[in-house]
């Protein structure tokens, strides 16, 4: 029994187990994928497991929006993705087509929909559980990202960068993309340099509203954006570690007293359009006596700037960073 074969039988047990009263939205049938070309490729994931396909993956579920701007980035538009409407709100690096299906919440994807695509790979996140990867592979191969690495983020995301690209057959395209990631990265230092910045502390932030009070999320040293503003010649300002995967601290707005440093730019992103910065703390007193608001270096970010992504999306909040300190 071929592989497609053993997806149709599985499709069928799905679409059965949706007439049990299973949440299972339609299929489309959407098919982004050209005919398989070339020979088999192997790669190994996350897990350290080894991965090996007939040939490279052309239709592809990509369960966390990082891997599926990757996937846009390399040339491949991914058959389904986890909450397509929020990529789009923040994600703007590599857009989706609109044919592009939704299998559901990045939390909760839908096995159903994954598998009524008839995938021929699916590329997850190890955060969300080896559950669900169990699930899917009963039915298709799957590539499992480990997404963030507080040790090393620039370093991770080049290796995932590359792995996906192997499974898609597109390691060309990722070498032109890390170079142009990496010359970014040199030019934007040595415009900061040349600006006589080097060496200046941001912090970088997202916040939201949480009953009655502000809830702010610190993004620490080994965070992503933090790593690329480090690499810009830049030093990150907050004093915490953060969670060892994500760099992330949780605090409040007396929490930001922490940051000493009147000089510090303090970067922040909120793409869905709830700015507590500019809103719910905007009379508060204590946020009001911080050294960045009195000095009026307070930046939102352009929308659309993903903190957790891809190269592209990295090269974007690189772009915003030293724009900031030169201009």
């Amino acid at each position: 029994m071929n592989r497609r074969t053993v997806l149709v039988t599985a499709l069928s047990g799905v679409l059965l187990l949706g007439a049990c009263g299973t949440t299972e939205p339609t299929p489309t049938g959407t098919d982004s994928g050209a005919a398989p070309t070339g020979g088999p490729v192997t790669f190994t994931d996350s897990r350290d497991k080894e991965i090996r396909l007939d040939a490279p993956a052309t239709k592809i579920v990509a369960l966390e929006w990082a891997e599926a701007e990757q996937l846009v980035t390399l040339g491949v538009m991914p058959a389904g993705v986890a909450d397509v409407k929020g990529y789009g709100t923040w994600v703007t690096a590599a857009k989706l087509d609109p044919s592009v299906t939704d299998v559901g919440t990045r939390a909760e994807p839908s096995v159903d929909s994954i598998v009524a695509l008839q995938p021929d790979l699916v590329i997850a996140r190890a955060n969300r559980g080896a559950e669900l990867v169990v699930q899917l592979e009963k039915y298709v191969p799957v590539l499992v990202t480990a997404g963030s690495d507080a040790g090393d983020n620039i370093g991770r995301m080049r290796t995932e960068f590359q792995t996906i690209a192997t499974a898609v057959g597109r390691t060309d395209e990722a070498t032109k993309v890390l170079a142009d990631f990496d010359k970014a990265i040199a030019d934007g230092k040595q415009k900061i340099a040349d600006a006589g910045a080097a060496g200046q502390q941001f912090a970088i932030a997202d916040g939201y509203q949480q009953g009655g009070s502000v809830a702010i999320r610190m993004f620490g040293k080994g965070a992503l954006v933090s790593q690329i503003g480090v690499a810009l010649g830049l030093e990150n300002a907050w004093p915490g570690a953060g969670d060892p995967m994500w760099a992330l601290d949780q605090t409040d707005v007396e929490g930001l007293t922490a940051i000493k440093d009147a000089d510090v730019r303090f970067f922040y992103n909120a793409s869905d359009g709830d700015d507590v910065f500019a809103g719910g703390l905007s009379a508060n007193p204590i946020w009001q006596s911080l050294g960045f608001v009195q000095q009026k270096k307070l930046h939102r970010m352009p929308d659309g700037i993903w903190t957790f992504g891809g190269p592209l999306s990295a090269i974007q909040y690189a772009e915003q960073l030293v724009a900031a300190y030169t201009s």
